[in-house]
């Protein structure tokens, strides 16, 4: 049977598209390699009714964020009032187990403009360079703006392009208190889609698009492929004829980076009443760590690690996450919280073999292939997905919108 469009990859990209096809009157297929549907967007429950988002979990940009409304329709529980989690003045900062004094806080935020500033200056005179090249590594807060800039863009500061990081949009963080995952899967579960159906091979040499699956071979008019660059660079999809040198070009640049998150779950509250927020934490000795000290209500705290350094500490094991997350708690909390530790989630997405890796980031001189990559083959196989984005890459919502655009370009294609 043939559809006008088969899309790869059950993510936000591909339901969103399937959704909007739908509003289009155009047919389709949605066939997912893994599981379940959401990608990177998954909940686990960590203990009975507590939810942890091993991918996505706040609602970025939330001022613009489309699952904003999604949620209050859905009568999903959100944390508007806590949307400033991650303001500057609301961080908590320690230093050797001691919070910083006001002066450090005020040397801290100096620091941290006159780097911003520095990025986005350099990216105003279209320079994409290194971020690397842009900042002060000598300054005596370099060591956790290193740790956050790589959690925050998978990458470290040598492997970041300027124009790319000046490029996102900033705005409010919602928290979803039962998870964000959960949120999408809701969102998705009226779409028909495939499960377990790997996709190993696309033909766009003819007319038309074949993909043979591990359930089978689908024709359609078109295809839309939505999978992780990640995917993509790995070759885990055989393309005939192959991806040109431009589109893989834009694959190579724009790689999945990784960012591992580790959930701890306490038998009490071991935050007290004014301890639940984000924590930065670094020591003399080059540990640096940032988490989440269960702003939703939960006795939980979510500790993050970007970068090499989270490939690295991925390979070390399971354990060696956990104590790192642990180690990085007792520094803002104590050390009595350990024996409170009930049960510990940690994420591997570097090796995780649906996406392999986090979520796109473009290395110096690359940005510009956000664009490429969005540009569909001879109006018979498109691409969507976060790492199609410009101001909103790396995030669900990002690649929601993606989908949305790659179905109304499918649309015009096929009705001209």
């Amino acid at each position: 049977m043939e559809t006008d469009v088969i899309i790869i990859g059950a993510g936000s990209s591909g339901l969103s598209a399937a959704k909007e096809l739908t509003r289009l009157g155009l047919s389709f297929t949605l066939v997912e390699g893994s599981h379940r549907i959401g990608g990177r967007a998954y909940s686990e429950e960590i203990a009975p009714g507590v939810w942890f988002d091993l991918g996505c979990s706040y609602l970025h940009q939330g001022e613009t964020n489309p699952f904003v409304a999604i949620a209050d329709e859905l009568g999903v529980v959100l944390g508007k009032d806590k949307s400033d989690l991650f303001d500057e003045s609301r961080i908590g900062l320690y230093k050797n187990g001691v919070p910083l004094n006001s002066a450090e806080r005020e040397a801290y935020t100096a620091y941290l403009a006159e780097c911003f500033t520095a990025v986005i200056a350099a990216a105003d005179r279209g320079e994409d360079v290194a971020i690397v090249d842009l900042v002060d590594l000598e300054n005596e807060f370099a060591t956790i703006l290193m740790h956050n800039w790589a959690d925050s863009w998978t990458r470290d500061l040598d492997e970041i392009s300027s124009v790319d990081f000046a490029n996102f949009v900033g705005g409010s963080d919602i928290p979803v208190l039962n998870g964000y995952g959960n949120l999408v899967a809701s969102w998705g579960s009226d779409v028909m889609v495939s499960l377990n159906t790997k996709v190993e091979r696309i033909d766009w040499s003819r007319d038309g698009v074949s993909a043979e699956t591990s359930r089978g071979t689908l024709r359609g008019r078109t295809a839309l492929c939505t999978v992780s660059t990640g995917i993509l660079a790995a070759g885990e999809i055989d393309f005939v004829p192959g991806l040109p040198d431009w589109k893989m070009e834009a694959v190579v640049g724009l790689p999945t980076g990784t960012e591992n998150k580790i959930c701890l779950h306490f038998d009490q509250d071991v935050f007290g009443p004014e301890g639940r927020g984000f924590y930065r934490i670094w020591n003399d000795d080059g540990a640096a760590g940032g988490f989440e000290a269960g702003v939703m209500g939960h006795n939980t705290a979510v500790a993050f690690s970007g970068g090499r350094f989270a490939v690295w500490l991925e390979k070390q094991g399971q354990q060696a996450g956990h104590d790192y997350a642990v180690d990085r708690v007792a520094e803002a909390f104590g050390n009595d919280i350990r024996k409170h530790v009930t049960r510990s989630i940690v994420t591997a997405w570097s090796t995780e073999p649906w996406t392999w890796g986090s979520y796109s980031c473009a290395l110096p001189g690359q940005a510009h292939q956000r664009t490429e990559l969005a540009r569909a083959l001879d109006d018979r196989l498109f691409f969507a997905g976060e790492a199609t984005t410009v101001s909103d890459y790396g995030c669900c919502h990002g690649a929601y919108r993606s989908g949305i655009r790659a179905a109304q370009e499918i649309s015009q294609t096929l009705a001209s």
